[in-house]
């Protein structure tokens, strides 16, 4: 069974107060970590910028979308990010869960 992380971010006041040089040394770090998770099975599904101008769509500027073989991976992720100092440069929102099916999330909502 598949895991599933989505993740939602704008950079915050502490990113934009950071030199262009360190901004590019910390992302040089993250992206020399993200390459290390394939051997996880780490998935990234999309790293991008979030479409404006959608429906209910939400403020933050940035989505991860990930994909994991197991919960232990997608832990492993998420305490990379912690370790990282992420949370202290972006507005940040989790959201994690099991592959799941149409019929059983129409029931998971009936039953809410």
């Amino acid at each position: 069974m598949s895991h599933y992380l989505v993740e939602l971010y704008t950079p915050n006041a502490a990113w934009h107060a950071l030199p262009v040089a360190q901004r590019q040394q910390f992302l040089g770090h993250i992206g020399s970590a993200l390459a290390q998770l394939s051997h996880l099975g780490v998935e990234v599904l999309s790293l991008a910028e979030t479409a404006p101008g959608i429906d209910q769509g939400s403020a933050h500027r940035f989505l991860g979308i990930w994909r994991f073989p197991t919960e232990v991976a997608r832990d492993a992720l998420l305490d990379g990010i912690q370790a990282s100092g992420w949370y202290g440069y972006f507005d940040h929102v989790n959201a994690a869960s099991s592959t799941g099916s149409a019929d059983s999330h129409l029931a998971a909502l009936a039953a809410a």
